[in-house]
């Protein structure tokens, strides 16, 4: 098997524990995600929990990663190095924050969503694309602030 076939398995053993990971924690059922955010209503803490986890084993899974000489399918780590907040990212994260709390879902619980046929998901997936690929062709907030 070569690097590439290695990287395209990894990968993808990757995003099925990932998607497998968003099914069982209940991440992908809107309404668990909606009583997750309504604090003074019908409020179910039990996504912080999972929140936690994934918190835990990312730090984990970075210091170890990170302590390698270079990845296993690459010559070198690709490792964000920029820290600025900038109205860019204000701006996307208010956008992702807003959706979230209006449908239940992002991405990846919502892509995990589609073969259970969660109410929405069918709207809401076709409409995330369209939006990111509107996204695409928009030059930055950042430049018109």
């Amino acid at each position: 098997m070569n690097d590439d076939t290695k990287r395209i398995a990894a990968g993808f053993a990757a995003g099925l524990l990932f998607g497998l990971g968003l099914v069982v924690s209940g991440m992908s059922d809107p309404a668990k995600v909606m009583n997750f955010l309504d604090l003074f209503g019908t409020w179910d803490p039990s996504l912080a929990f999972v929140m936690g986890g994934a918190v835990a084993v990312t730090f984990v899974g970075y210091r170890l990663v990170l302590a390698r000489s270079r990845p296993l399918f690459d010559a070198t780590f690709h490792v964000p190095t920029t820290r600025d907040i900038d109205p860019t990212l204000l701006a996307g994260a208010a956008i992702f924050g807003i959706g979230w709390g209006l449908a239940g879902f992002c991405p990846g619980p919502a892509f995990t969503a589609l073969p259970l046929l969660a109410p929405g998901t069918l709207i809401f997936v076709p409409a995330m694309l369209i939006g990111m690929a509107g996204a695409r062709r928009t030059p930055k907030i950042g430049a018109t602030l």
